[in-house]
């Protein structure tokens, strides 16, 4: 007996995670690593029995391609496949999986009923979404979209020295294709929250981004022993570090008090301390820190705030703080009328849905900047991510799969 599309796309969902597989249920393949590498040949193979083309461009984009007009613009329809560490199995590559079944199933669709579109298909996996081994985050995407350029994105580092360039040339998935012209974008996401599964509803039509301020800092001490350095004499640049990140939370306090509307999330979310021994007082600091908002007035001036206290944090803890990257975006909306097609191709299959925002970043931000873009979210268990523990119900993915075909459908006739 013949399985079901729905049955089709959660064996292939379960193979996708094997992936850099974790002990707690997640997946653990960050950019360029050997599990990502898999992974895209795992998907290259799939697309090329299915009659895509597989292409690369020069920052490690995979590209499957399916060609009805020789020389026509791209539909394209995907996400990321990277993952952070210890992260969750539906993050990015549920939108990847869910692209390549919905463009399967649109060509199939199209062949057999003789239509022709005005549109070529194409699916992606874009290169470094997470910015977990190589930052910023929405790399492949935003040189793609010609936000970085190609070269500053290869020359990028990880925390062991290894360049993009180089583990990109180690997996294997560097090219020299330079991407399909596109005419429109769809992305389809798990939430990443719980709007969507504390109302009951299935689909969400992401209208707008929230803002997003984001800063590394070093702060800089002096390496010192813990024991006999007297308090006075000491630079502790992880006091340093301290003092930012608390300010922080009491910054997403007050903020959240004072804009009940426009709440701001604050975080801390990555340090390195040299020398990182028990015995010796802190003599350098890297940390991220990021403030996000629906208004992107009060992240600007939450960070504002920020940088004012700088001064007063190197003096208390005799100390140097030095910003040394930034990276931001503002609350853009996503084109209307791709909103609309959403819309319609939700009520055409009976599906409830909402209007929402995006708290956090995809590449879809990056892609509505050049193009026609319609981002779609899907209902987060608890709206746990970034956690091994992250779940999406089977209904719901499978729903998402047949409303992106739907979607890529009238986007490819040029319904748009």
């Amino acid at each position: 007996m013949s399985s079901t599309p729905d049955q089709e796309f959660i064996h292939d969902f379960a193979i996708m995670s094997t992936f850099g597989a974790t002990d707690g249920g997640g997946v653990d393949r960050q950019a360029a690593t050997a599990p990502d590498g898999a992974q895209r040949a795992w998907l290259a193979d799939w697309l090329t029995t299915r009659g895509f083309r597989i292409e690369f461009d020069s920052v490690g984009n995979q590209f499957g391609l399916y060609e009805f007009i020789p020389g026509a613009p791209y539909v394209l329809t995907g996400s990321h496949m990277d993952s952070q560490p210890l992260g969750g199995r539906y993050d990015g590559a549920y939108g990847v999986l869910a692209s390549a079944h919905a463009a399967a199933r649109v060509v199939e669709g199209l062949h057999r009923s003789a239509t022709v579109p005005k549109f070529n298909i194409g699916v992606v996996n874009w290169f470094n979404e997470e910015g977990s081994r190589f930052k910023p985050s929405m790399m492949g995407s935003s040189v793609f979209t010609g936000k970085l350029p190609a070269a500053a994105a290869l020359a990028t580092p990880d925390a062991r020295g290894v360049t993009v360039r180089e583990a990109l040339e180690t997996i294997g998935t560097i090219g020299s294709y330079p991407g399909p012209q596109p005419a429109a974008y769809a992305e389809i996401h798990i939430e990443q929250g719980r709007t969507l599964e504390n109302e009951g509803i299935t689909i969400g039509l992401v209208e707008s981004t929230w803002a997003a301020e984001k800063f590394e800092f070093i702060v800089h001490g002096d390496q010192s022993h813990t024991g006999s350095t007297i308090m006075a004499d000491r630079k502790d640049a992880l006091l340093g570090a301290a003092l930012l990140t608390v300010f922080a939370r009491e910054l997403s306090e007050r903020f959240s008090s004072r804009y009940p509307s426009a709440p701001l999330h604050t975080s801390v979310s990555e340090m390195t301390i040299e020398p990182n021994s028990p015995v010796v007082v802190a003599r350098e600091v890297r940390l991220h820190l990021d403030m996000r908002s629906p208004d992107q007035s009060v992240a600007i001036a939450a960070s504002d705030e920020l940088l004012a206290q700088i001064p007063l944090f190197e003096k208390r803890a005799n100390v140097a703080i030095k910003q040394v990257a930034a990276h931001s975006w503002g609350n853009k909306d996503y084109q209307r009328q791709g909103v609309k097609l959403a819309m319609e191709a939700c009520e055409e299959l009976g599906l409830t849905h909402r209007e929402v925002m995006t708290v956090a970043g995809h590449d879809s931000v990056n892609m509505k900047d050049i193009v026609p873009t319609v981002m779609l979210f899907v209902p987060s268990v608890e709206g746990i991510s970034h956690n091994e523990r992250e779940f999406t119900r089977d209904e719901d993915a499978c729903a998402g799969v047949d409303l992106l075909a739907r979607v890529i459908t009238k986007l490819s006739l040029g319904d748009l």
